[in-house]
């Protein structure tokens, strides 16, 4: 996992699963999925996952498609 531009992951701020799905507007289960095939990149913290803020709004940025 890359550092932030400042260089210290201590200043990034970290999102729970159920966090991004609702920043997502997807289940759970959706984000676990994203987790699990390495789409969508996170750290584990004993049994739960942590997912950079950053990291889900590359995610979505990644994710536009021009549908007209």
């Amino acid at each position: 996992m890359a550092a932030n531009s400042s260089g210290d992951i201590a200043e990034a701020k970290f999102l729970t699963v159920a966090e991004v799905a609702a920043m997502m507007r997807v289940s759970k289960m959706t984000v676990f999925r994203l987790v699990h095939s390495g789409e969508l990149p996170a750290v584990r913290v004993g049994r739960s996952f942590r997912v950079r803020e950053e990291d889900a709004n590359e995610y979505l940025r990644k994710s536009f498609y021009d549908a007209g």
